[in-house]
């Protein structure tokens, strides 16, 4: 693996795992109030735009890290929507 490739794959690493305390947070309180619906759908088109980016590359790091990410993102965008409907 060469050096561009191993910093791809730890920065993916890294960005995807910051997004894992949040899931569980909202997922264990059952709350996404303070989360901002807005800054969630961006983020979820602009991590969804990064995708399809690294997918025109071919870009292994690119691919693996959005779309975890994106899976990441989206269940709290999905909860903070659930929650919205429930009030």
């Amino acid at each position: 693996m060469s050096l561009v490739d191993l910093t791809g794959t730890l920065a993916g690493i890294l960005t995807t795992s910051a997004f894992i305390p949040q899931v569980i947070k909202t997922w264990r309180s059952g709350s996404a109030e303070d989360i901002s619906l807005i800054m969630f759908v961006l983020f979820s088109i602009g991590v969804l735009l990064w995708l399809i980016y690294g997918i025109a590359l071919h870009a292994l790091p690119i691919i693996a890290a959005n779309g975890i990410t994106l899976v990441l993102a989206s269940s709290v965008l999905i909860m903070k929507l659930r929650q919205g409907a429930r009030s």
